[in-house]
C-alpha cells in the first residue's frame, strides 16, 4: 500500500512560479524527505497533496483515497504546517478542548504527555510562544490522534539541537507501527541522515529526483578541481558550480563524473552537498523562483 502518491500534478501558483509535472510516491510504513530550497516548492507539493490547495492537472493519492478524499481521513493525517494554525488567544489546555472532538482516537494522556516532554506549560498562551515552543505545539497535537501519516512542513526549524534529536526520536517510535508513514520537508539534511528512508529533491517547482535514499546518494558526485580544470566540457552538466580563487567544486551526475580526467578529484556527496549545490544551480529557462 502506499501511503500517498502524487502523479504528473502541475499547479500556477503566480505568474512567476508553478508546480510542473511533479510525481513522487511513498510507500507505507517509511520516511520520505522533501528537499529543497526555500521556493523549491515543497509547501505547495504538500498543500496540494492535503486538499489545501487545487491543482491544474494531475492525480493525488492520500492513504489509498483520491484527494481530495472523504472527510474523515484528517483522522489519519497529522500534520505540521510552517506557520501556526491554532488561535493565539488559546492557552495549551484549551488547545486540546478545542480539538478533541474533531478526532476520534485522541489521547489526552500522550498530549499532557508531550507538553511536558518539550517543556510546555498548559496554561501558556500559544500568542506567546517562541517560534520554537509553538512547532513544538503542533507536533504535539499532530502525534495526539492516532494518525497513520504525520506530514511535517520544516518541524525542526525553530529548533535548537537537543529538541531536534527529541523529535527524531519521537518520529523514531512513531515508526516503530509498520503502518505508520512520514512526509518531512526540511533543508536541515542532518535530520534526515538518521531517519530518512526516501529523498525527494524540488527546484524550481519541479521533481529533480526522488527514490530511495541510497540511490540518491549513488546518483551524484562531487568535483573539485582548479579553476581552469572543469571548463569546455562535453556531455558533463555542472549542477550548482562553487568557484573560488582556489578552485571549482560542483556536483555531477554519477554516470558522468566517469568522464571527467584524473586532475579532477572525484567524491562521493553528503546529502547537505547534493542539496545546496541543486539548489544554487540556475532555475529552468523561462522560469523565475519566487518563495512558496
Amino acid at each position: 500500500m502506499l501511503a500517498f502518491a502524487l502523479r504528473g500534478v502541475n499547479s500556477t501558483v503566480s505568474q512567476g512560479f508553478a508546480l510542473r509535472e511533479v510525481s513522487f510516491e511513498l510507500p507505507a510504513g517509511y520516511v520520505m524527505g522533501l528537499i529543497g530550497a526555500n521556493g523549491a516548492g515543497k509547501t505547495t507539493t504538500i498543500r496540494s497533496l492535503l486538499g489545501m490547495r487545487g491543482v491544474d492537472s494531475g492525480e493525488i493519492e492520500l492513504l489509498g483515497h483520491p484527494v481530495p478524499g472523504p472527510v474523515a481521513l484528517r483522522q489519519d493525517v497529522g500534520v505540521v504546517l510552517d506557520r501556526g494554525y491554532l488561535v493565539g488567544d488559546w492557552r495549551l489546555a484549551e488547545v486540546e478542548r478545542t480539538l478533541r472532538p474533531f478526532y476520534d482516537r485522541w489521547d489526552a494522556a500522550r498530549y499532557r504527555e508531550l507538553l511536558d516532554g518539550f517543556g510546555l506549560d498548559p496554561r501558556a498562551k500559544v500568542k506567546d510562544l517562541s517560534r520554537g515552543m509553538a512547532m513544538k505545539l503542533m507536533i504535539a497535537v499532530a502525534l495526539s490522534h492516532g494518525a497513520r501519516l504525520l506530514v511535517l512542513d520544516e518541524p525542526t526549524s525553530g529548533l535548537d539541537p537537543v529538541a531536534r534529536d527529541e523529535l527524531v526520536g519521537i518520529l523514531g517510535d512513531f515508526l516503530l507501527d509498520e503502518g505508520h508513514s512520514v512526509l518531512f520537508s526540511t533543508h536541515i539534511t542532518a535530520d534526515l541522515d538518521r531517519i530518512g528512508d526516501y529523498l525527494t529533491l524540488m527546484h524550481g517547482g519541479r521533481v529533480v529526483h526522488t527514490g530511495p535514499k541510497d540511490e540518491v546518494l549513488a546518483s551524484y558526485r562531487i568535483v573539485r578541481a582548479g579553476p581552469e580544470e572543469l571548463t569546455d566540457l562535453v556531455g558533463i552538466e555542472l549542477i550548482g558550480p562553487r568557484r573560488t580563487p582556489a578552485g571549482v567544486a560542483a556536483l555531477v551526475r554519477t554516470e558522468e563524473a566517469e568522464l571527467l580526467g584524473r586532475a579532477v578529484l572525484v567524491e562521493p556527496p553528503t546529502l547537505e552537498e547534493i542539496a545546496v549545490h541543486i539548489g544554487a544551480s540556475p532555475a529552468r529557462p523561462g522560469r523565475r523562483e519566487v518563495a512558496v
